[in-house]
């Protein structure tokens, strides 16, 4: 089968869907399909800064979400000149596009298309604060999502909440298909800890807490920095790592200093998925700190199962796909979302009982193997695509 994977976002990039679009084409070739990837990236840099993104700063300042809609309809429209050109020039049996623009643009080829939803776009761009609720512009990227789940001949969701939500929206049911690893790019190299700590400069002595996640609201990222100083009443040597880039940042550095704990926290900003397995391994435990943000749940957290398919406990708030994933206290903690103590007891209790910890590692690793293989979900996807060219 030639399959074609679209977003009308950038590719590569930092962060779950990049990662996504990376290990479904791996599993997929891997079964013997041809898989290509059209993305944001591949439009020149010029229209990419000039004709998308450029008026969209400009918009903002006359009405507050202006900007961000722009620049969606353009990606679009962008992207739709390039399917053509590649449509031409292959002969595709599928696209699965991974956007609700991307499957606009998409529209425009005759091709089947499959689409597969990660997120809310209409609550996200909500929570981030990019669009106001309410607003004539969040009606705009309402509509945008219905149009586009029932425009395709068959939908994925990574987890059971968008699953519902579609289906409550559009009346279009879809089939569940959660997110997944490379199973053999992400295992255990914890032995190695020393080695890593070495060549990233962290003290061999401390008890480091990763938290390997993108700096925005959702992603819950205050909560480690607010949890600390419970934590280094207990060990001194606390320290917790970031990993990853957004909007929280300098409000993330402001707190620390608040708090008089800068030397204990630290934001590694940008690491390339190729190296995030190794702070997995010098980590001693895997902080996914995500909270509930206007209506936005964590979907089935890649970085969650990164964590413990590397052999690493996981402290991770129970909310959306997490609590699907975690089993509390069999292959991880649960704290509740929000509660700095809670969040600061899962910490200190796995620091205290560092056995337990290894406990639970390795009873998430031997379920990521079992439920959570990219050649598994790679199956899935073939037989959802065999069904959308049925229909």
């Amino acid at each position: 089968m030639n399959i074609l994977l679209v977003t009308a976002y950038d590719y590569p990039h930092l962060g779950g869907l990049s990662v996504h679009l990376t290990t479904l084409k791996a599993g997929l070739e891997a079964r013997g399909h041809r898989v290509d990837i059209v993305s944001f990236s591949d439009v020149p840099a010029w229209e990419r800064n000039l004709i998308v993104r450029g008026p969209a700063f400009a918009l903002n300042k006359l009405k507050q979400g202006e900007g961000y809609v722009w620049t969606l309809k353009k990606r679009k429209e962008a992207l739709e000149k390039l399917l053509k050109a590649q449509t031409a020039r292959v002969s595709y049996d599928i696209i699965n596009a991974q956007d609700v623009y991307a499957t606009f643009a998409s529209l425009s080829t005759n091709v089947p298309i499959v689409s597969t939803v990660h997120g809310y776009l209409t609550f996200e761009g909500i929570s981030k604060g990019t669009v106001i609720e309410g607003s004539e512009q969040a009606r705009i990227l309402m509509a945008s999502e219905r149009a586009a789940y029932r425009a395709a001949r068959e939908v994925i969701t990574v987890d059971t909440r968008i699953k519902e939500y579609i289906e409550k929206e559009t009346d279009v049911v879809g089939h569940m298909i959660k997110n997944f690893i490379d199973t053999e790019s992400f295992k255990p190299e914890v032995a190695r800890r020393s080695e890593f700590r070495d060549k990233y400069g962290f003290a061999q002595d401390d008890f480091i807490y990763f938290v390997p996640r993108r700096l925005t609201m959702k992603n819950g990222v205050l909560y480690p920095i607010l949890s600390l100083p419970q934590v280094l009443a207990k060990n001194p040597k606390a320290h917790v790592v970031f990993a990853g880039t957004g909007e929280m940042a300098e409000e993330m550095k402001q707190k620390a200093k608040e708090l008089g704990i800068e030397d204990r926290v630290t934001l590694v900003g940008a690491v390339d998925h190729s190296q995030m397995v190794e702070y997995y391994a010098l980590a001693n435990v895997a902080l996914v700190p995500s909270i509930y943000s206007a209506g936005v749940e964590e979907a089935t957290s890649i970085s969650a199962l990164e964590a413990m398919g590397s052999g690493v406990p996981l402290v991770a708030c129970a909310v959306g796909g997490l609590k699907e994933i975690v089993n509390d206290g069999v292959d991880g903690l649960l704290v509740e979302e929000r509660n700095v103590d809670d969040l600061a007891r899962g910490m200190i209790e796995l620091m205290e009982d560092e056995e337990k910890g290894a406990r639970l590692a390795e009873t998430a690793r031997q379920k990521i193997v079992d439920d959570y293989s990219h050649l598994a979900a790679a199956e899935k996807y073939e037989s959802i695509y065999n069904k959308a060219l049925r229909r």
